[in-house]
């Protein structure tokens, strides 16, 4: 069997350590090096030449890049920092601690200094400090012919080139041309016949998850940035969006499961770290749960009248919170892809209630069947009548919530399936009773 990294890492074996970096791509060498703490990550991370070290720290999450620069000697640490793109260093600066902030910026050279200092003047989560402004921007003048050379001599100092911006003399967006159309068409075709006027385009200050949701809904590789003038001052690249989604899922999924998300790799995390993302949402479940109990409490004098009741309060509050969960997901996943609004909410309690009526109906057949072999037609028939019911309040109740807590300015995420599915065990425990009271004229 190989050996892994870390294995390598632990003998201190330097020769197999260069082996194994040397057959492995950056992105897997991040990868395993995400899984070390910061000195161990340092070993290996030495033994990469300069272009390959460059290559891998950029696929390392913020987080793990601080980490890796802290054991740096100042040459080495220079020429790691100026070789970064100007958003990538922006966003390990944003999460950054203030020392090694002023590190890295004292680090670079004036041009680079003032890209990045430009880019974390912009609002924290703001389209601005993810951009990059090295962009190859075209007069609309130009000929195809023209706008070639003019690839040729900045596309090198670019991070893109395959979608090439269009400005006018006072630097305002006129649209984008695409390389491929410059290359295929003849050279004395104008940039201003070939220019995608109709591009979207985003401000600097909108918020980045928005423009990268953008970007995907369009099928852009890159989108253009200006500023409230509608001048240029960069583009939001498609491997920057495609890693702003995945914070922003990663994030949402956490909540949902009623977690803080934690920065950084999960198997470089400490347990504590893991510990205390998670104790809050439990603690905070806790507290919530004691509704269940005295719902209990005050309908304990039925419980003693009719105790096979009790048999099925786990079938019932299991039924509801699952359902309910469900329809939390599917809300708060609709809301991230937009296909959901505040607006909406109307239709979603309309829509929601008929699927939970229609689930509802579904299982309470099944409750029949069981509840008549089990405790007889009477019992059986609460639970049926109970399963309908509580089923189509958590489907809507668990849809609605996100949309209200957007409505209120509040991440849906954070109201999470275990919130919901609480809030439910006590409510469908009160509709249970209540049915029971009606059928059996307790």
């Amino acid at each position: 069997m190989t050996a892994t990294l870390q294995q390598l890492v632990e003998r201190n074996d330097l020769e197999l350590i260069r082996r194994w970096l040397d057959d492995h791509p950056p992105h897997e060498i991040a990868d395993a090096l995400a899984r070390l703490d910061g000195v161990a990550a340092g070993v290996p991370f030495r033994l990469l030449d300069k272009d390959r070290a460059l290559a891998v720290f950029e696929e390392l999450e913020p987080v793990d890049q601080q980490s890796i620069l802290m054991g740096l000697r100042d040459l080495t640490f220079h020429d790691l920092v100026e070789g970064m793109d100007p958003d990538d260093r922006a966003r390990m600066l944003t999460e950054a601690p203030a020392k090694v902030a002023k590190r890295v910026l004292a680090g670079l050279s004036p041009h680079e200094r003032q890209m990045t200092a430009e880019l974390l003047g912009y609002p924290a989560g703001s389209v601005g400090q993810i951009m990059t402004p090295e962009t190859v921007a075209l007069p609309r003048q130009l000929t195809a012919a023209e706008a070639l050379e003019v690839v040729r001599q900045k596309g090198a100092a670019a991070e893109t080139v395959y979608v090439l911006p269009v400005v006018d003399t006072g630097r305002c967006l006129v649209g984008v041309v695409e390389l491929r159309d410059l290359v295929l068409s003849p050279a004395d075709a104008e940039v201003a016949e070939l220019v995608d006027a109709d591009v979207p385009r985003v401000r600097a200050t909108d918020v980045a998850e928005h423009a990268a949701r953008l970007m995907r809904e369009t099928n852009t590789l890159a989108l253009p940035v200006v500023d409230s003038e509608d001048r240029l001052v960069g583009l939001l690249t498609i491997d920057d969006a495609v890693e702003i989604i995945e914070a922003a899922d990663t994030e949402d999924v956490a909540r949902q499961a009623g977690t803080a998300p934690w920065p950084g790799h999960y198997m470089a995390v400490s347990v504590w770290r893991l510990a205390r993302s998670r104790a809050p949402w439990l603690l905070l479940l806790i507290i919530a749960s004691v509704l269940t109990v005295n719902v209990l409490q005050v309908f304990e004098t039925t419980l003693a009248q009719v105790t096979a009741l009790a048999l099925f309060i786990p079938l019932l509050v299991g039924t509801g919170g699952n359902a309910g969960a469900q329809a939390t997901t599917s809300a708060v996943r609709a809301l991230a892809l937009g296909e959901l609004r505040g607006s909406d909410l109307p239709a979603v309690i309309w829509r929601e209630s008929r699927v939970g009526l229609l689930l509802g109906t579904m299982l309470a057949l099944v409750g029949l069947v069981v509840g008549a072999v089990v405790v007889g037609g009477q019992i059986a028939l609460v639970v049926g009548i109970s399963l309908v019911v509580i089923c189509a309040w958590a489907a809507t109740v668990g849809a609605t919530m996100p949309l209200l807590a957007k409505r209120l300015r509040i991440d849906p995420a954070v109201v999470s399936a275990p919130m919901v599915t609480t809030l439910v065990d006590a409510t469908g425990l009160i509709i249970y009773f209540a049915v029971a009271h009606a059928v059996l004229s307790l």
